[in-house]
């Protein structure tokens, strides 16, 4: 897993060569979920209702950097650093 952001103690991670969907991981405590960059839905797992906002809010404002890091990944590409939410 490569980290791409971290903000609040949450952590987004991508695989490289991860399978589609397009997606993206998030670690909080001790809770895990996986996200579809496409709609924002939870493919898989739960966080708490508060940090799940706090990721999706995140997420909307930079989807389109969590695209481009996935298309980086899926080429064994460095997938960089996403800005934290503040």
């Amino acid at each position: 897993m490569h980290e791409v952001s971290r903000f609040y103690g949450i952590v987004v991670e991508m695989e490289c060569e991860d399978t589609p969907p397009a997606h993206f991981h998030v670690r909080y405590g001790g809770a895990v979920v996986l996200i579809g960059i496409e709609r924002l839905t939870v493919l898989k797992g739960r966080l708490p209702p508060r940090a799940l906002g706090l990721v999706m809010e995140w997420a909307d404002l930079h989807r389109d950097e969590l695209r481009q890091a996935w298309k980086r990944g899926q080429c064994s590409e460095d997938l960089g650093k996403i800005a934290p939410l503040e």
